[in-house]
């Protein structure tokens, strides 16, 4: 599913025009990145957190050349999904 397709079947779903839907979503989306840019964990309930992690620096070894290079360490999005959702997936959608 594409983002036009998103936005369409949630339209549908809440009865609000394409537009407002359309800002809606662009409102929340940016709410989201604002506050994982302040390293502020994120939860939607029965859906999942999420949060900045901090990945070490580590040593990668190029397998063709056995060259030996320092990665940098890096902030990375952690996604954990909620238990209720988890669960979901696993019975294929079926509520």
């Amino acid at each position: 599913m594409n983002n036009k397709e998103f936005i369409s079947e949630l339209s549908a779903r809440t009865s609000y025009t394409i537009r407002d839907t359309q800002s809606l979503v662009t409102t929340m989306l940016a709410e989201l990145t604002s506050q994982l840019e302040n390293s502020e964990v994120v939860s939607v309930t029965n859906f999942g957190t999420f949060e900045v992690k901090k990945k070490l620096e580590r040593v990668m070894v190029n397998p063709t050349t056995g060259q030996r290079m320092l990665v940098p360490p890096k902030l990375a999005i952690n996604f954990r999904p909620a238990t209720a959702l988890k669960e979901q997936v696993q019975k294929g959608g079926e509520a």
